[in-house]
């Protein structure tokens, strides 16, 4: 295969982080194609711990390059912080990094209008990360945004900015009652960030569609979830872009018939970080074993994961817009603690049973899930390097989840560490 698209087919945090890592010794390149800072992918290297927000996973190996695609939106701040974080753990950045020159900027005026915004919103709120990701994807929809090419020339961009800051300003002193932004006086710091980014500044479509007739292995990135889709999701508890593979196309400028294998990631259970509509949570003791168990607490922000058992219709709904190929099921070891595991196949609803999660939010507020219980393996995977080598009680589990999917599960991951990885396929 040339092209993969890798999806999260949850609410995001399935660990596409790791998966990534782990496919990314396969590949030449690897390409982010959505979303901002509002994510953060995990990945762990021999017991080191590795949190990437804005750089591709691919980052880490040293002969892969790894892309910043024009639907991505930039916090340029962020991008340099990130940027001498990963240099200063020894990894090399110069030669392996491309930003396409496309790609929408997130302005420190953004994140005070997200956060304007989600107070305004009271109890209705969405869960934002406050990071800015929503106000600079509407600046993008609105036609005022600033773009990566802007920080070529600082005059220019030093007018754009002004201008964009005024109206930001309006929206918040005349609409939302607050405090304007002092525009100027982070402008040094952007300016600064300017230069840091210029030399990885790229026509970046040019590049991977070159790559691709080049048949080099090409591996495009998503963030979040296809739940958490702005089309697909349980809108509007949603993000601002378009996780779900279409996503990758139009933040990639790749054609979808170039596109070979879209491949799934999905949690052994259920989790989503913010409000919306969650069907398995578990609210009691159970929920917060899961939670402690599976160390679910937010990449970027640090907020506790609402837990809840495997819910296939909501998978299914997912795998039904992504057109997976295949899956990896991750974090099989957290549910090692229970004796009994049960899994939603289907809801009852005010409309009747469903097998897939509905769109219509006022359906989806009805929906009761219908578990059939599994029993539990209670014994650890962590050391399992073998799938040969998984109880039954597991491999029963895994082949329930692939049957209620009807798609292959083609890898497990036991623990969060590449090595702990299994190839089942």
């Amino acid at each position: 295969m040339a092209v993969t698209i890798l999806v999260g087919c949850q609410w995001g945090d399935e660990g596409k982080g790791k998966i990534v890592d782990v496919l990314s010794s396969q590949m030449d390149v690897v390409a982010r194609y959505q979303g901002g800072n509002n994510a953060g992918h995990t990945v762990v290297i021999h017991g080191d711990k590795y949190v990437l927000h804005i750089l591709p996973s691919g980052i880490l190996h040293d002969r892969v390059t790894s892309v910043i695609g024009n639907g991505v939106v930039i916090d340029p701040r962020a991008l340099v912080e990130e940027i001498n974080e990963v240099e200063g753990h020894g990894f090399g950045i110069n030669g392996k990094l491309m930003i396409s020159e496309q790609a929408h900027l997130i302005l420190p005026q953004h994140a005070m209008l997200d956060r304007a915004r989600e107070l305004s919103l009271g109890e209705g709120k969405i869960g934002t990360t406050g990071k800015g990701i929503g106000s600079a994807y509407g600046e993008k929809m609105a036609r005022r945004g600033l773009r990566v090419c802007d920080l070529r020339d600082s005059k220019k961009f030093t007018e754009k900015y002004r201008s964009l800051a005024f109206y930001c300003n309006e929206m918040l002193e005349k609409y939302y009652g607050q405090e304007p932004i002092d525009a100027d006086s982070l402008l040094d710091e952007l300016l600064d960030c300017a230069a840091r980014i210029r030399p990885f500044i790229a026509d970046t479509v040019t590049y991977l569609n070159d790559a691709v007739r080049a048949k080099k292995q090409i591996l495009c990135e998503g963030a979040q979830g296809v739940l958490l889709d702005v089309d697909f999701g349980t809108y509007p508890f949603v993000t601002s872009s378009n996780p779900s593979p279409g996503g990758a196309c139009t933040g990639l400028g790749i054609s979808p018939r170039f596109i070979d294998n879209i491949m799934g990631v999905v949690k052994a259970y259920t989790t989503r970080v913010g409000s919306g509509p969650l069907p398995t949570e578990l609210l009691d003791q159970v929920g917060e074993d899961l939670r402690k168990e599976g160390g679910e607490f937010g990449a970027t922000t640090g907020r506790p994961r609402r837990c809840g058992w495997f819910d296939a219709p909501a998978v299914r709904r997912s795998l039904q817009v992504s057109g997976c190929t295949e899956i990896t099921l991750t974090k099989l070891d957290v549910l090692s603690i229970f004796d009994e595991i049960p899994i939603c196949t289907s809801y009852e609803t005010s409309e009747g049973s469903t097998q897939l999660l509905p769109f219509d939010m006022e359906i989806l507020k009805t929906a009761k899930p219908v578990y059939e219980s599994m029993p539990g393996w209670k014994v650890p995977l962590s050391d399992v390097r073998d799938p040969k080598d998984l109880p039954k009680e597991t491999v029963d589990y895994i082949k329930r989840i692939e049957k209620l999917l009807n798609t292959r599960i083609t890898m497990a991951s036991v623990g969060p560490d590449r090595r702990q990885t299994l190839c089942l396929d």
